[in-house]
């Protein structure tokens, strides 16, 4: 039984990772892991040629059931809905920072929920996860033409939205850094000068708290948030730089409980998109960390 355990324990950060990309949710993600934990200890290992490719399978297909399941619920989610945020380990090197995919960054993830289920399945496994079309096929149950087609549309279908610039992570944790101190003088113009002209932001409360019920457009609008709200909290409000999602975020903290977490967009100059995550339930998994710092 300890081996048992042990061989899936070697894989299990790797099946947390498909999961969460595919759901965007810790907890669902967890949930996925712990059921195909529970098949796995209830197979027969003798028919198991190749474990590692078993687990990937097991996992990806009950995602995309959990996915079905969530994006009707999600229809029916009040105002909008972002992923969960989680902490990351930043990079040890500049190098390594510049090598690693930004695959799992709030925005990313936004981004792949406009894919059906199979589509971002096939789309991760080929894209981030480095699959073969040979396993794809077996795991979606479709030829590999098929998934070829899939994947193909989906990289199609995202490549018009994504993120036009790149900015290396040390510029990026200027940037931040200057927001924060920008932040922090309450002065209007000072923030409205960070902001691109068309500058979005995107906040998702979960109808627990307040948020918007569509993007808020334009620098002025935006500006003009931030501004109310340093004047409405003055020295209760903290704001703290954070790795989340594999990138340096912000996190916002009012009379010292966790309030937000926000992802930035930039051209390094600029701010481009914010996604503003307030739900607390979705923020539950980095609050109690803050809370035991």
């Amino acid at each position: 039984m300890e081996d048992h355990a042990r061989t899936f324990e070697q894989f299990r950060t790797r099946l947390q990772g498909i999961a969460y990309r595919m759901l965007g949710s810790v907890a669902e993600a967890e949930d996925v892991v712990q059921d195909a934990w529970l098949r796995w200890h209830e197979a027969v290992r003798s028919d198991i040629v190749n474990i590692e490719a078993w687990l990937v399978s097991v996992t990806t297909r009950l995602s995309i059931d959990r996915l079905r399941a969530a994006k009707t619920q999600r229809e029916h989610y009040q105002g909008m809905w972002l992923p969960e945020p989680v902490l990351s380990v930043p990079p040890a090197t500049p190098e390594e920072a510049l090598a690693r995919a930004d695959d799992v960054s709030l925005a990313y993830l936004t981004l792949l929920e406009k894919l059906g289920p199979e589509a971002r399945a096939a789309f991760l496994l080929r894209e981030v996860f480095d699959t073969d079309y040979a396993q794809i096929s077996q795991i979606l149950g479709k030829s590999q033409s098929a998934c070829r087609q899939l994947v193909s549309r989906a990289r199609s279908q995202l490549r018009e939205e994504q993120p036009r610039f790149s900015v290396d992570p040390e510029t990026h944790h200027r940037l931040l850094h200057k927001f924060v101190q920008t932040l922090s003088s309450g002065d209007l113009r000072a923030i409205s000068a960070l902001l691109a002209e068309e500058a979005t932001l995107i906040s998702d409360g979960g109808g627990l708290v307040a948020s918007f019920p569509k993007p808020l457009l334009g620098a002025q609008r935006i500006a003009q948030l931030f501004y109310a709200t340093h004047r409405r909290f003055g020295g209760d409000l903290h704001m703290e730089i954070a790795h989340l999602n594999g990138r340096w975020a912000l996190l916002r903290f009012t009379h010292g409980q966790l309030e937000s977490a926000m992802e930035l967009e930039s051209d390094g100059k600029r701010i481009a998109h914010l996604y503003v995550q307030r739900n607390p339930d979705k923020l539950r998994h980095i609050a109690q960390v803050y809370s035991h710092a």
